[in-house]
């Protein structure tokens, strides 16, 4: 039973960590850094803020679960 919740943990949070990574903006300006158009987009920070922090939590979850099935913990 447990063994069972934990599988269906990771699998869940294997699929919404790569949502979420798949989600990320990437790090450069690009062309909206030459003109000096990205402070048009601050907003977007907070958001990525946000997502970072899922991100990070979602990504531990998984390792944990990992961690557990792997070294056998749960049987």
């Amino acid at each position: 039973m447990l063994l069972t919740l934990v599988w269906a943990i990771q699998i869940i949070s294997a699929l919404l960590l790569i949502v979420l990574i798949l989600l990320h903006s990437p790090k450069g300006d690009g062309i909206a850094g030459i003109g000096g158009a990205s402070h048009v987009f601050a907003s977007q920070k907070s958001a990525e803020k946000g997502l970072n922090k899922l991100t990070g939590i979602v990504a531990a979850i998984f390792l944990v679960c990992t961690f557990l099935l792997g070294f056998g913990i749960i049987k």
